[in-house]
C-alpha cells in the first residue's frame, strides 16, 4: 500500500468519526435523526442495544441482502469495496456510540436551541461526508445497497436512494407507534438534515482541494506551462448560443489541432457501454440540484461510487479527456474538461458567453430553432449545463476564477477571440 492510499484510508476513518459526531449532535437535539439512522435510533429505545450497536447489526444485514441481489461477476469485480463494508460498519457503529457518550452533556431545552443544534449537526455531518468523498476508498453499506438495487433494477441511483430513505423513515414510524405509542426518531430535524446537508457538502467540497497534494501523487511537468506529455489542451465551456463550438472549429483550423465535441458521444458510448441515443438525450439533463441533495449521498458521483448512467457517462468522458491530454494537443468543448484537467498545467481554459438576445438570434440563424422557442431553449440548456457542472465539480459554472479567458462573444467577434487564444497557445508553446 503506497503512502497516498494510506493517507486516504486515514482520511476516511476520520470522516467516519466526523459523520458519527454530526449524527450524534442532530440526535441529541431531540428533533429526530437522519433518515439512514432513524431505524437504529428507534430500535435503541425498544431494546437493550445502543444506537451504535443497532447501526452495526442493520448495516451487516444490508451486506447480507446485497449478496442475494448481486451477480457473481459484480461481486467479483467489487469484492474489495464489498468486503470493506464489514469493518466500516463496525467502526461506524462504535464511533456513533462514542460520539453519543462524548456529548451526553448536550441537552438543549428551548426549541430555538434544538433547531440550532440540528443545524450545527448538519454542518458537522456535511464536513464528514465531504471528507469521505475526498478520501474515495470505501462506502457505507446503506449507500452500497442502494447502488446494488439501482444496478439490479436499472433505476437511477438518486430515485432509489429517495425510496430507500422513505422506506427507512416509514419503518421507523411504524416501530415507534407500535412499541412506543408515539413518534420518535423522525421529526423536523430529519427534514432539515435531508434538505441542508447536501448543499453544505457542495459548499465545502471545493475547500477540501487543499488535501489534493497530500493524498495524490504530484503530476510533474517538463517545460513551464506544458504537461509531462508536452501537449497543450484548450477547453471551451460555453453558454448555449454563444458560438463556443464555432470558435473551437475556427481554432482547430488555425492551429492544426483536432477538435473534440460531438465526437465524444460515440467515444463515450464505446467507453461506457451506454447507448448513443441515451447519451445524446441525457448528456447534460441530470435531475435538478435539490433532487440530488434530497435523494442523498449522490455527492459521490465525483468518485464513481453511485454508478448511475449519468455518473458512468461522466467518468467515461473524464477518462477520455485524460487520455487525450496525454495523447495530443487538442481542443475540447464542454464535458467539464476544465475541471477534469484542473491539475494539468498545459491547459488553457476558456469560457464563452453572450448577451441573451444575441444568443437567441444565433440559435435562430445558425441552429434553425424557431424564433418563438429560442428563448425557452437557451434558458433550458444553460440551466442544465450549470446544474451538470455544479453537480460533478462542486464549483459554479461560469465563475471567472475557474477560467483563463472569459470571452463575451456579443462584444468580441469570434475571429478576434480566435486570435487571442492562438496567441496564448503560442505563448504556452514557446515557454522554456
Amino acid at each position: 500500500m503506497n503512502k497516498y492510499l494510506s493517507r486516504r484510508y486515514v482520511l476516511f476513518i476520520i470522516s467516519l468519526f466526523i459523520n458519527s459526531l454530526g449524527i450524534a449532535i442532530i440526535t441529541r437535539a431531540m428533533l429526530g435523526t437522519s433518515p439512514i439512522t432513524s431505524v437504529n435510533y428507534v430500535l435503541s429505545f425498544i431494546t437493550p442495544q445502543t444506537m451504535g450497536q443497532w447501526t452495526i447489526i442493520v448495516n451487516i444485514l444490508f451486506v447480507l441482502l446485497e449478496l442475494f441481489m448481486m451477480k457473481r461477476e459484480e461481486l467479483k469485480s467489487d469484492l474489495r469495496i464489498f468486503l470493506l463494508q464489514i469493518p466500516v460498519s463496525l467502526c461506524f457503529g462504535i464511533f456513533i456510540d462514542c460520539s453519543m457518550n462524548l456529548i451526553n452533556w448536550y441537552n438543549p431545552i428551548t426549541y430555538p436551541g434544538q433547531i440550532a443544534g440540528v443545524i450545527a449537526g448538519c454542518i458537522v455531518l456535511a464536513a464528514g461526508i465531504a471528507l469521505e468523498v475526498k478520501a474515495n476508498v470505501a462506502m457505507l453499506s446503506g449507500e452500497y445497497l442502494v447502488q446494488v438495487i439501482s444496478r439490479r433494477l436499472n433505476v437511477e441511483f438518486g430515485y432509489v436512494k429517495l425510496g430507500f430513505d422513505i422506506t427507512l423513515v416509514a419503518i421507523s414510524c411504524i416501530l415507534s407507534y407500535a412499541y412506543l405509542s408515539g413518534l420518535y426518531g423522525v421529526r423536523e430535524g430529519t427534514v432539515i438534515a435531508a434538505l441542508t446537508v447536501g448543499p453544505i457538502v457542495r459548499f465545502l467540497m471545493p475547500h477540501y482541494g487543499v488535501l489534493d497534494k497530500w493524498i495524490n501523487a504530484e503530476r510533474h511537468t517538463g517545460k513551464s506551462g506544458r504537461g509531462i506529455s508536452g501537449n497543450i489542451i484548450i477547453t471551451i465551456a460555453r453558454q448555449y448560443g454563444s458560438g463556443g463550438h464555432l470558435l473551437g472549429k475556427m481554432l482547430s483550423r488555425e492551429l492544426g489541432i483536432k477538435l473534440y465535441d460531438s465526437d465524444f458521444i460515440s467515444m463515450a458510448a464505446r467507453k461506457s457501454g451506454l447507448d448513443e441515443d441515451y447519451i445524446k438525450a441525457n448528456e447534460q439533463n441530470i435531475p435538478s440540484f435539490w433532487l440530488k441533495c434530497i435523494t442523498g449521498q449522490n455527492y459521490k458521483s465525483e468518485i464513481k461510487s453511485s454508478f448511475s448512467p449519468d455518473d458512468i457517462l461522466f467518468v467515461s468522458e473524464s477518462k477520455i479527456i485524460t487520455e487525450l491530454s496525454e495523447k495530443e494537443s487538442c481542443i475540447i468543448v464542454g464535458r467539464c474538461a476544465d475541471f477534469v484537467l484542473k491539475d494539468y498545467p498545459g491547459v488553457i481554459k476558456v469560457f464563452c458567453y453572450s448577451g441573451f438576445n444575441d444568443a437567441c438570434n444565433r440559435c435562430v440563424e445558425l441552429y434553425g430553432i424557431p424564433k418563438e422557442k429560442a428563448e425557452t431553449e437557451v434558458k433550458r440548456i444553460n440551466r442544465h449545463r450549470a446544474i451538470h457542472y455544479g453537480h460533478y465539480t462542486g464549483m459554479k459554472w461560469g465563475d471567472p476564477h475557474n477560467y483563463d479567458l472569459m470571452i463575451n462573444t456579443s462584444r468580441t467577434p469570434l475571429n478576434v477571440a480566435c486570435r487571442m487564444i492562438k496567441e496564448l497557445y503560442s505563448d504556452f508553446r514557446n515557454r522554456n
